[in-house]
């Protein structure tokens, strides 16, 4: 048989399984079906391999999330991230790429969320930011904790802002004209109150951590 460039004598060749190959279809299989849809079986399905060739590659589905997880940190591009500008700069144009990248894949958001990132990526990303901070004036333990809040604040926003994006305020009760709770819900309506105090509740952040460093 003829390899002719993705087919073998006219017919498509599925890619080699891989660890990379995996993750991508599984988080593209999310996206599309969403979190509480997914299941090994309709992975291996996706990727037209029984289900038990997944787990040569991973041990588990929590393996595999952790595997989803670092794709989404991937999606940060750490060494394009203004490393030479201030620490500042650094830190708003992290937690705007976190949460740009989280929005992409808002059924995935609570994978993120849930577990620890120690891709070589993430850790080499927290290394260097608490030494720009440290070089800016901050204790070690003070640009940990900086590094800690941000993403805190990132994925924490991200988390409120998916829920409703995914139907979590359409299935709420919602209170009757002139009750309270009416206008705060009103206001929130128009996006007035949800994604659009992101840039308020950073610069907020950031003015916090400013005045640490005097």
């Amino acid at each position: 048989m003829t390899d002719t460039g993705g087919t073998v004598e006219g017919r498509p060749v599925r890619p080699t399984l891989s660890h990379a190959y995996i993750v991508a279809v599984a988080l593209a299989l999310i996206d599309r079906a969403g979190l509480d849809k997914f299941s090994m079986r309709k992975l291996g399905a996706e990727l037209g391999v029984d289900a038990m060739a997944v787990y040569r590659y991973f041990s588990d589905q929590e393996a595999l999330f952790d595997g989803i997880a670092e794709a989404l940190f991937d999606e940060l591009d750490v060494d394009s991230l203004p490393w030479e500008a201030s620490w500042r700069e650094l830190a708003a144009e992290t937690a705007r790429r976190m949460r740009d990248a989280l929005l992409r894949h808002p059924h995935a958001v609570t994978i993120f969320a849930t577990r620890p990132v120690r891709s070589a990526a993430a850790i080499s990303c927290g290394d260097r930011a608490v030494a720009v901070l440290c070089d800016a004036g901050f204790t070690p333990v003070q640009a940990v904790q900086a590094v800690r809040c941000l993403q805190e604040f990132t994925v924490g926003h991200v988390l409120a802002l998916t829920a409703a994006q995914l139907g979590g305020l359409r299935r709420s009760r919602k209170p009757a004209a002139g009750s309270p709770g009416y206008n705060l819900l009103a206001l929130g309506a128009d996006g007035a109150g949800r994604g659009d105090h992101f840039a308020m509740g950073l610069t907020a952040l950031l003015d916090g951590f400013e005045r640490l460093v005097g």
